[in-house]
Parts: structure tokens; sequence; C-alpha cells
């Protein structure tokens, strides 16, 4: 605008000084005047270039601004790049990796199958011996059965009972190495069959994480190990209000849903009882979408905290209130990214918050890889409260758990993370299920369930 108002000034100065050298040519008694008319023209004009310069001066400094933030802008966008090319590298490293586990796998899977076809030739030839062997047993049992028959006053000859001695080795030894033949047999094709599963996994998930694997399915049989013995006191109602959801299901309530229960020496409270295969279970932890920050404090997860019909924790005090008087089932169920369920049963002991609420636990049944050690006391801990042993569990993985003398055995609590969205370390903080072997699996959903045992 002020350039605008310059460039408008400065004809109407030049047309004046042009006008005024005009009119010294009329007359020489106008030539004071028009001295004092220019120096008002040139006052004009310094008074235009003086405001052109504050302009100007402006300009520069609101374009030094834009540049500078030009420049902060180049420096974010080279902070970005230099981290994305980090992070390719790293895919490279692990694309090459697995291309280096594909190429060993499939040098193994050459090597079973030649072994497995040096097997079956050797067991065929096997049989094929043992088939003429056994005609050749025939015979002479058919022969020594003739002799006996034509002389039963002969005692047998002794070279007759070497041979028929030589011969049941003979046929007990064959009998044997063909089992073991059998057996290694199975063997190797379990493992040329893990192979290929393992082969054909890698050919549909490329370079995907170890993690986004699913749950193995494969049922275990139900334990011979009684459970933990506990007191044999049963909750009982108290003013009418049922003690936990078995009460409820007696009182002849079949729907799953909220309601509200006293157990024993407590405060009654509102449980969500979920009712499946004619069994009433209280849940006691749900996860299914992430809605619930689980990274909650000691006191939190001492009183719960959360939505009974969504994502919650019931509370560790709630718990030890419904099972310290009687014989209780764990369940946990687990539901991966592939939507394959799977289920693992307890028997358990839960101390009270003077021993930070110590689970021991005991394998009944189920068809996950397990990974809540048995037999051992399990310390529950969170951020702002450090069981002796765990100091940093809760603050590496997220959430409240109960911990051994290991972190990152599994945790149901921890923060929820969708597949693929996150790096190793990430995942190791949210929702997984570590089996024995060390390989973790990434969790979809949750459910933890408690169950009176019956009598």
């Amino acid at each position: 605008y002020k350039i605008k108002l310059f460039l408008f000034i400065v004809p109407l100065v030049i047309c004046s000084r042009i006008d005024q050298d005009n009119s010294s040519f009329d007359s020489i008694s106008s030539e004071p005047k028009s001295r004092f008319a220019m120096l008002d023209d040139v006052k004009i004009l310094a008074n235009g270039l003086l405001q052109l310069g504050h302009g100007l001066k402006d300009f520069v400094h609101k374009t030094k601004g834009q540049i500078n933030d030009i420049f902060q802008k180049l420096n974010i966008f080279d902070q970005s790049f230099y981290d994305l090319s980090l992070q390719t590298n790293e895919i490279k490293e692990e694309e090459k990796e697995l291309r280096r586990t594909t190429s060993k796998l499939q040098v193994k899977n050459e090597e079973v199958k030649n072994m497995s076809l040096e097997l079956n030739s050797k067991l065929e030839s096997l049989l094929e011996e043992k088939i003429l062997l056994q005609h050749k047993v025939r015979y002479l049992e058919e022969q020594l059965t003739n002799l006996i028959q034509n002389q039963p006053e002969i005692q047998e000859h002794p070279e007759v009972t070497s041979l028929k001695t030589f011969v049941e080795q003979q046929d007990n030894s064959i009998k044997d190495l063909l089992q073991t033949v059998e057996e290694q047999y199975k063997q190797l094709n379990q493992q040329h069959s893990q192979i290929k599963e393992i082969e054909n996994q890698l050919r549909r998930t490329g370079i995907q994480e170890p993690t986004e694997n699913s749950l193995s399915s494969k049922s275990r049989a139900p334990r011979t190990t009684p459970p933990l013995q506990l007191n044999e006191t049963k909750n009982t109602e108290q003013d009418g209000i049922p003690a936990d959801c078995s009460d409820i299901y007696k009182r002849g309530e079949r729907t799953s849903g909220i309601y509200t229960i006293r157990p024993s020496n407590s405060q009654a409270f509102d449980v969500y009882c979920e009712v499946k295969s004619g069994n009433p279970w209280t849940l006691i932890q749900h996860r299914i979408d992430g809605s619930q920050n689980f990274n909650e404090t000691w006191e939190n997860y001492r009183n719960g905290f959360g939505r009974l019909d969504g994502e919650f924790w019931l509370g560790l005090e709630k718990i030890y209130s419904i099972v310290k008087t009687s014989n209780y089932i764990l369940q946990f169920e687990l539901e991966d990214w592939k939507d394959n369920k799977h289920y693992i049963e307890y028997s358990f002991h839960l101390g009270n918050h003077e021993t930070n609420y110590t689970l021991h636990l005991v394998e009944i049944a189920g068809n996950v890889p397990k990974s809540l050690p048995e037999h051992r006391d399990l310390t529950f801990s969170t951020w702002d409260h450090k069981a002796k042993g765990h100091s940093n569990c809760p603050e590496m993985y997220s959430g409240g758990w109960w911990w051994h003398h290991v972190c990152g055995e599994n945790n149901l609590n921890g923060k929820y993370n969708k597949p693929r969205a996150k790096s190793k370390p990430e995942k190791r903080r949210g929702i997984y299920w570590r089996s024995q072997n060390g390989r973790l699996y990434s969790i979809k959903s949750t459910k933890i369930l408690i169950h009176p045992v019956i009598q």
C-alpha cells in the first residue's frame, strides 16, 4: 500500500516541478514563491520515502520470519526422513534374516525328504525280508509238526531246537527294528509337516513379525494334579443379597449381565455374571478394543476401574473377597488377531493385600501354550507399587500384573496395540501371551473369569 502511495506522489511532484519551471519564464517576480513550493515538494517526497523505508523494513522482517519458519520445517523434514531411512534399514535387515531362515528351512526340508525316501526304501526292504522269513518260519513249523506227529517218541533234535530259537530271535529283532523305523518315520513326517507349515506361513505373511502368528489350538488332556486346598467355608447370602454369581444362577437367573453380590464379610458391589455351557462365571477382567487405559495405579487395581459392560478390571480386593472362603477355578479366554479363540484353566489360591495378592496356580486343562509358571508365587505389581524383585516390570511392560522372577512372561493388562502398528518393544508392552518356548503371541481380546469348584 505504501509503495503504491509513493508511486502516486512522485508523478505529482514531477508535474509541479515542470509547472514551476514553465512559470519562471513568465515572470521573474514569482521566483521566490517557486523555491518555497519546491521545498514543500521535497518534504512531501522525503516523507513518502520515509514511509516507504518503514514499509520495506516491515516487509524485510516479515520475510525473514517466513524464511526462518521454512528452515525449521526443512530441519523437521530432514529429521523425519533420517528416522524413516533408519526404519527402512531395520526392515531390510529383518527381511534378509527371514530370507536366510527360509533358505535354511528349504535345505532342511530337502534333507528330510531324502531321509524320508531312504527310510521308505529301507522299510520296504525290511518288510520283504520279514515276509520271506515268515514263509520260512511257517515251512519249518510245518516240518517240525510233521516230525513230531510221525515220531512222538523221539526227542527233538538239538539243531532243530537251536534253529527255532534263532528264527524266533530273528523275528523279534525284526519286529523291534520295524517298530523303531516306524517311530522314526512318524517323527520325520511330523517334522516335515512342521517345516511345510512354517514355509506356508512365511509365504503368507512375508516380512510379518512372529508375534502376528495365531496361537496353537492343540488341546491338552486335563491334568490329574489335585486342586489347591482352601477353606471349605462357602459364601452365604447376607441381607438377601447373593454371595456370588453361582447364587444368582441358583435363583433361576440364566441371562448374562450385571448383578449385585455381597460375599461373606464384605460390602456389596456389582459384577458381570457370564452364563456359558450351563455354568455361571464371574468376569474379573475384560479387554476388547483398547477404550480403557490399563496403566493404572495400585489403588485403582485394588478397587477396580472401567465399565462392567465394556473394558474393566474388577479389583483385587473384590476378587479376594469372593474367592477367600472357597475353591475356585481361574479361566483365561484369549482371542488372537485371526479370530481364533483359546482357553486355559487353573485351580488357584489368591493371597490378601499383605502378600501383594500373591497368586499360586495349578493347571487343569486348556488348548493354549501355557505361560504362567505353576507351583510358584506370582506377585502383583504396578508402576507405583513395586513388589520386591520386580522393580521395573510394570514400567517396562505397562499395566499391573502378576510377575515372577523374570519380566515379560505374559501380560494381559498391557497397552492395547493393534497388529503391525508398533515396533517390537511396543508390542512387548501390549497385550501378549508368551509360551514356554519363548514365542510371543499378540492378543486381540481377553477375558479372565472365576467359577466355584463343583462339589
